[in-house]
């Protein structure tokens, strides 16, 4: 019998961090214990995996740099 694949289902949000203007937009799924990142103008392209520690930091990294 083939294995079953437990992917969850990811559920995309605009975040909060993305421009208003709609060029810069990012979406976010929020997993225990990950993040899971798009761009909203390609998400056919996929999404890109973080663990929660890798993500915060991200983010702290980039609104230092503002």
């Amino acid at each position: 019998m083939p294995e079953r694949s437990h992917t969850p289902v990811l559920n995309f949000r605009k975040s909060s961090y993305s421009t208003g203007r709609g060029q810069d937009c990012v979406e976010v799924a929020d997993l225990p214990g990950s993040s899971a990142v798009r761009d909203t103008q390609n998400r056919e392209a996929g999404h890109l995996m973080f663990p929660s520690a890798e993500w915060a930091a991200a983010l702290s990294a980039a609104l230092r740099d503002l």
